[in-house]
């Protein structure tokens, strides 16, 4: 089974965490997600357009990406199916990978992994996290490895040819994506509008409407989304108490997160955790 880009897709949508084989294709537009992007391409060939650069990923090599810079396929000489994986940007900065892994590609840069001795199993990898993620085994221990595998890759020797020109200068960044990254750094705190506003330089009204013409929710609605994901997580790999994850991801009241866990989906915490036990 494989997927390929979606033409009709809403700019922004979020892919969630996923891991794929898609089959390239040309791309009219650039795709946008807030999502980390790990590419793995077991045959050379295929060509992006980043922010106006032309950029050829190594074969057998895991490349990273912040999903946010727009990233469209513009050339490709076979149509040999290719990784993709998407990690909620939120969880990927609760891993506390090395400082300068994050900073790179949160300016902007492609990441390449340059030790071939740290690529020798990656396809295998990626074989066990699309069964994983999609049903057939565990995506706990998909992400354990995910996780693991991208803290290898953070700490050892990153190609130098990484695309160092490609980095965004801060003042680049749209405040959209600087309010993005704020919430995803800063979501399990008690933070308001004002604080976002604030944070990025905009009036806090200004800063709601610029985020929901571009996300489609509110700031409040997304702040609730991100701590609710956060939620589902430990409900599913730890076995800590509900009352301890409401105030861990976030929420200051428990009838709070209980309404807002049940409007999101469509069952109590307690339930939803019941459930995943059961279909394991």
């Amino acid at each position: 089974m494989t997927s390929s880009f979606d033409e009709s897709r809403n700019e922004f949508k979020p892919y969630g965490l996923t891991c794929e084989k898609w089959v390239p294709s040309f791309m009219k537009k650039p795709d946008r997600h807030n999502e980390i992007e790990i590419n793995y391409f077991p045959e050379e060939g295929i060509t992006y357009l980043f922010q106006g650069r032309k950029v050829i990923p190594p074969p057998r090599r895991i490349t990273v990406f912040w999903g946010l810079v727009p990233h469209q396929i513009i050339d490709f000489e076979k149509a040999n199916p290719y990784y993709v994986c998407t990690v909620p940007l939120s969880l990927f900065l609760e891993w506390k990978l090395s400082t300068s892994f994050v900073d790179s590609l949160l300016k902007g840069e492609v990441l390449f992994e340059d030790k071939e001795e740290n690529s020798k199993y990656d396809e295998f990898l990626f074989k066990n996290w699309l069964n994983d993620i999609n049903g057939d085994g565990s995506s706990e221990v998909a992400l354990l490895e995910i996780h693991a595998r991208l803290c290898r890759m953070s700490v050892g020797n990153l190609n130098q040819d990484r695309m160092e020109n490609l980095a965004i200068q801060p003042n680049d960044i749209s405040h959209v994506e600087q309010i993005a990254v704020f919430i995803a750094q800063n979501y399990s705190e008690p933070i308001k509008v004002s604080d976002i506003g604030k944070a990025v330089g905009l009036h806090p009204d200004h800063a709601n409407s610029i985020f929901k013409k571009t996300f489609g929710s509110t700031l409040s609605e997304y702040i609730t989304e991100e701590r609710i994901s956060h939620a589902q997580r430990k409900l599913v790999a730890t076995d800590k108490s509900i009352t301890d994850i409401v105030f861990d991801c976030g929420f200051n009241s428990i009838s709070r997160f209980n309404a807002a866990f049940q409007k999101i989906n469509k069952c109590t915490p307690r339930e939803y955790r019941k459930s995943y036990l059961l279909n394991r």
